[in-house]
């Protein structure tokens, strides 16, 4: 049996004996109800008081069935109390060893600060596309609700160094600081770029002033989703297949076209080969790149030279994007 159940079949039994000692001694010494319940608990705990009023024949036979009972009643209550404390105190400590055994275990993951409205869409997102991460927030109904998902989860404040490095930011590809207060993302952000001046940090701001101290902080990313709802509605009133073609490509996997960037790497074998000699390996559409300097190239023409930290935005069926991926492996496309 469970030991929430047993504790609280345990407080049942307990109860009914000390409701069965009160009625047992109003009928059958005709006392008050505040006697009654008095000289039942008094003589279930055996503390050794003096009786409130002398017993009868009947009510000290009634006094050693109920000191009996009582007795056995409060051991099992007791037992049922400790093995639910130790129990859940072993079950809590054993998950949190398992889950950090997981999260030592991954490498190029994102770490999820803050699983709330926007956190779980996040979570969400990454679940789908198959992204390993790893859930963080200071509230233990979040983590509750991060867990029953299946989510790899740590349950602590975020701007922690130990808390962050416990998530694996040493090995983490990026960071998302979802958390629903700015300053909150902000200390984040600064812990996080302490620990890993490389590491691709996304942060969420409510206002314009927050996006700049996020900014200042090191965040790579900021994003204010009421900012982007708003201009989501205005383009779906204004443009709404536009707006349909770019989910079907960025949200829906599995379709006939999908998106996605590379970043080009110094030991990439698409390094210094122009967009007209990779057509010639694959077939996939490079719409844009982005320039290591921030200038971003939206119609690159066929002699447009890749160069090593440029970020190429592609599109193309999933067949030909496993093609480059393959390609970029050094494999045969």
């Amino acid at each position: 049996m469970e030991p929430q159940k047993r504790l609280r079949r345990g407080l049942i039994i307990l109860g009914s004996i000390i409701a069965t000692g009160s009625i047992g001694y109003m009928l059958i010494e005709g006392w008050f109800f505040t006697d009654a319940i008095y000289m039942t608990i008094i003589t279930i705990t055996t503390v050794g008081y003096g009786e409130v009023h002398p017993l009868s024949h009947s009510g000290r036979i009634f006094s050693i069935f109920l000191i009996g009972g009582g007795v056995g009643g409060g051991l099992f209550v007791l037992t049922a109390l400790i093995q639910y404390v130790i129990e859940g105190r072993l079950r809590t400590e054993l998950w949190r060893r398992q889950m950090k055994g997981k999260i030592a275990k991954l490498k190029d993951h994102f770490i999820l600060c803050g699983y709330g409205r926007v956190g779980e869409e996040i979570a969400h997102t990454f679940t789908e596309e198959g992204v390993p991460f790893v859930v963080v927030d200071s509230r233990p109904d979040n983590i509750a609700m991060a867990e029953e998902h299946g989510y790899l989860c740590l349950l602590g404040d975020a701007t922690s160094d130990k808390l962050l490095t416990e998530a694996g930011i040493e090995q983490a590809k990026g960071l998302v600081a979802a958390v629903g207060s700015d300053a909150d993302n902000t200390y984040i952000t600064l812990s996080a770029r302490g620990l890993r001046p490389d590491l691709f940090i996304e942060a969420r701001a409510s206002n314009k002033e927050a996006k700049t101290k996020l900014k200042r902080a090191g965040a790579d990313r900021v994003v204010s989703p009421s900012s982007i709802g708003a201009r989501r509605m205005a383009m779906l009133a204004l443009r709404p297949a536009v707006v349909d073609f770019i989910d079907t490509v960025t949200y829906r996997r599995g379709q006939e076209l999908l998106m996605e960037n590379i970043i080009i790497k110094s030991d990439s074998p698409l390094a210094g080969l122009t967009i007209e000699a990779i057509h010639k390996q694959v077939k996939t559409i490079i719409l844009a790149i982005s320039k290591k300097s921030g200038k971003l190239l939206t119609s690159p023409t066929s002699d447009t030279a890749i160069e090593v930290g440029d970020r190429l935005i592609i599109m193309g069926t999933p067949k030909e994007l496993t093609a480059l991926e393959c390609f970029c492996e050094g494999g045969q496309p």
